[in-house]
C-alpha cells in the first residue's frame, strides 16, 4: 500500500524547497513547512500563482486562496484547468437560467376527481396568478380573494380534539384515531370533512396523483405566516448558507419571502424562483469542490469523494440537504438534477449493477465481463479488494473482512459483484451522504417521498421541459432503420401523440435523464462524449423495446404495426426497472 503512494507522486511535481512529505498512522499524505513549522494535507506547488491571487492560512493554519480579481476564496489551489472550470461555469448562467426557464410540472386543478381535497367549497374557484404561476382562490360571494386553499384553512394553527391522534398508512395517507372510542377514520375532527377521501387509495397510482398525495402532505404540515431570507447577489452562496442554517428548519416549511438586499421587489413567487435556481445554480461552483458531473454525462450530478479538501464541506452537504427538501415541500425547481443511483439513495432503494452504467461505463463494462464469463479459466487473481485513486493517490479497500485473502471464484462472483456495486456507490461519500440526509429529514421526512420512484422524483425536482419533437427527429440517428422504416415512422408518430409527461419518460428511458442540453438535441451527451440520439432495429417483433442510456440508444424491434409499436413502449417506459432497460 505504502509503495502504491509513492509510486503514484514520482510523476509529480518536486516540493518546494523546505517542504517535506510524510504519511500518518492511517497511509494519508500529509506536507511539513519546515519554515513555518506547520502541516497541511494540500500537496505545495513551486509553480507561481495566477495573476492577482495570494495564497494565506487563517487561524487554524489552513491555507487557503485569495482572488483579488474577483474579491472571492477558495480552499482548491488555483490552477489553469480550475479557473478554466469557472469561466465555462459563470459564462453558462444566461444560457443555463433560459433553459431552466421553460420547465414546467404538472398542475392539478383542484377540481378534479383525483384531487384528495375534494372539491371546493360553493361559490369559489381556483385561478392561476400568470406572474408568478402561483395558485390563489377566488370568493365569489364576498368578492374576495386569498393564496390559502379554503379547503385547508386552519387545519394546521388548531390542534387536534383532546384524545384523537393522527397517523400514516403504509401509503403516507393520514387517518385520525379517537382514543375515546376506540375507533378511526379519514375525517379530519378538525374540519368533519374528509383528509383524503378513504377510497383515494384504490385510484391509480399515476404521477399527477402522486404529485396530489406529496402536495396534501406539504399543505397539511406547512407552518403558518412567512420565513424572510435576506441574501445578496455578490455572496448568494455564503448568504443563503448562514440564512438557512440558523433557521430553525422546521420553520423553513413556512411561506418563504426572498430578499436581494438592496434590490426593492415583493415576492409573489417570481424571486422565490430566481433564488432556486441562482443557488442550485452556484453548487456547481466548481471552487466550493462539493458536486461533479457523472461521466460523460454533463447533465447529472454526483457527489465529489474529493470534497473533503472544503473543510466545511459536511456542513454545505448538510445545508444542500436542507435547500433540496425546501424545493420539493415548496414546489420550486433546481437548475441541475443528480443522478438516477443518488435518487434511489433518497428513496432507500437498492442499487444494482445496473445502476452503474450511467455514472461509471467503464467500470460498468468490466464488471458484466466478470459476471458474464467463467473466471476459474481466465486466472485473473482478483481478490474482494477494490483498489481506486482519490487526488493522485492510490487507496485500497477491503470488501469483506479479510477481502485481500479471499480469491473471487466462480461461485461466490456474484457476491463480489453485488459488495463491489455498493461499494462504488458509496467509496469516499457516505459521510457527506450522511450530512445531505440529515440536513433534508430535518424539514420533512423522506418517507412523503415514497410515492415517487426515482424518475418521478427527478421530475419533481427539476420540472419538465418543453421537449421539441421537431428538434428530436431531426438529430436523430438509425442503424439498421432508415428514416421512411414503418417503425421509425410509426415511432414519431406516436412521440407526437405523447403528452408533455409521457415524453420526459421516454427521454428518461433513453438517456437516463429528462432533461435536454442548453443546445437542444444536437448537444446530447452519452458515456464518451458527444452522443447523438439513435434508433437501431434490434430483436424480434414480440420482444419489448431495451435501452442503453449511456448510448442514448433505444433498441426498437420490427413490430409489425402502429398499435403494438405503441403498446410495447407504453409498456417499457412505465416499468423499466426490471427488464425494459440496459
Amino acid at each position: 500500500m505504502m509503495a502504491a503512494q509513492q509510486a503514484a507522486t514520482t510523476a509529480e511535481e518536486s516540493l518546494p524547497d523546505g517542504w517535506e512529505m510524510r504519511f500518518d498512522q492511517y497511509g494519508r499524505r500529509y506536507y511539513v513547512d519546515h519554515t513555518t513549522k506547520s502541516t497541511t494535507w494540500e500537496r505545495p506547488s513551486s509553480q507561481l500563482l495566477p495573476q492577482g491571487w495570494e495564497m494565506r492560512k487563517d487561524s487554524r493554519g489552513r491555507v487557503y486562496y485569495v482572488d483579488h480579481n474577483t474579491r472571492s476564496t477558495t480552499w482548491l489551489r488555483p490552477t489553469t484547468h480550475i479557473i478554466d472550470a469557472h469561466e465555462r461555469w459563470q459564462n453558462s448562467r444566461n444560457d443555463a437560467q433560459a433553459s431552466w426557464e421553460q420547465r414546467f410540472l404538472i398542475q392539478s386543478n383542484c377540481g378534479n376527481a383525483d384531487d384528495p381535497l375534494g372539491p371546493l367549497p360553493e361559490g369559489w374557484e381556483k385561478r392561476s396568478d400568470p406572474n408568478s404561476a402561483r395558485f390563489y382562490f377566488v370568493n365569489h360571494e364576498n368578492r374576495t380573494t386569498q393564496w390559502e386553499d379554503p379547503r385547508t384553512q386552519g387545519v394546521a394553527d388548531t390542534p387536534l380534539p383532546e384524545g384523537w391522534e393522527m397517523r400514516y398508512t403504509d401509503q403516507n395517507v393520514p387517518f385520525f384515531i379517537d382514543h375515546m372510542k376506540k375507533t378511526t377514520t379519514y375525517n379530519d375532527p378538525r374540519t368533519g370533512k374528509p383528509g383524503i377521501h378513504s377510497n383515494s387509495v384504490s385510484i391509480a397510482k399515476t404521477f399527477r396523483w402522486k404529485i396530489c398525495q406529496f402536495r396534501y402532505l406539504c399543505l397539511s404540515n406547512s407552518v403558518p405566516h412567512h420565513v424572510k431570507i435576506g441574501v445578496s447577489r455578490k455572496t448568494l452562496f455564503e448568504d443563503s448558507f448562514l440564512e438557512i442554517m440558523r433557521t430553525n428548519a422546521v420553520d423553513l416549511r413556512r411561506r418563504l419571502y426572498i430578499q436581494f438586499k438592496g434590490e426593492e421587489g415583493l415576492d409573489y413567487g417570481g424571486i422565490s424562483r430566481e433564488w432556486f435556481f441562482l443557488l442550485s445554480h452556484e453548487v456547481l461552483n466548481p471552487m466550493y469542490c462539493l458536486f461533479m458531473y457523472a461521466g460523460g454525462n454533463n447533465y447529472s450530478l454526483q457527489i465529489n469523494p474529493a470534497s473533503f479538501i472544503n473543510p466545511d464541506h459536511l456542513k454545505y452537504f448538510e445545508f444542500i440537504g436542507r435547500f433540496v427538501a425546501m424545493a420539493l415541500f415548496h414546489g420550486k425547481f433546481i437548475y441541475s438534477g443528480f443522478t438516477m443511483p443518488f435518487y434511489k439513495k433518497m428513496l432507500n432503494k437498492k442499487l444494482v449493477l445496473k445502476d452503474l452504467e450511467s455514472v461509471d461505463s467503464q467500470f460498468y463494462n468490466s464488471v458484466v465481463w466478470i459476471r458474464d464469463n467463467d473466471i476459474n479459466e481466465c486466472q485473473m487473481e482478483l481478490y474482494f479488494v477494490s483498489d481506486y485513486e482519490l487526488l493522485g493517490e492510490i487507496k485500497s479497500h477491503e470488501l469483506k473482512e479479510g477481502g485481500k485473502d479471499i480469491a473471487v471464484n466462480e461461485s461466490n462472483k456474484l457476491e463480489y459483484i453485488e459488495l463491489l456495486v455498493e461499494w462504488r456507490f458509496n467509496r469516499g461519500v457516505e459521510q457527506q451522504l450522511k450530512a445531505f440526509f440529515s440536513g433534508f429529514k430535518s424539514v420533512f421526512p423522506l418517507e412523503w417521498l415514497q410515492y415517487f420512484d426515482e424518475r418521478e422524483l427527478e421530475l419533481l425536482l427539476c420540472g419538465m421541459q418543453d421537449i421539441d419533437v421537431d428538434d428530436w427527429e431531426r438529430h436523430t440517428v438509425y442503424r439498421h432503420y432508415s428514416p421512411a422504416s414503418n417503425q421509425v415512422t410509426w415511432f414519431w408518430q406516436w412521440v407526437r401523440a405523447l403528452d408533455q409527461e409521457k415524453r420526459a419518460r421516454l427521454l428518461q428511458f433513453v438517456t437516463g435523464t429528462c432533461r435536454v442540453p442548453v443546445g437542444g438535441f444536437a448537444e446530447l451527451m452519452g458515456s464518451t462524449g458527444s452522443q447523438s440520439f439513435c434508433i437501431e432495429r434490434v430483436g424480434k417483433k414480440n420482444w419489448l423495446p431495451r435501452s442503453h442510456t449511456c448510448f442514448n440508444r433505444l433498441d426498437l424491434p420490427p413490430y409489425r404495426s402502429y398499435e403494438q409499436l405503441v403498446e410495447k413502449l407504453s409498456l417499457a417506459i412505465e416499468m423499466t426497472e426490471g427488464f425494459g432497460n440496459e
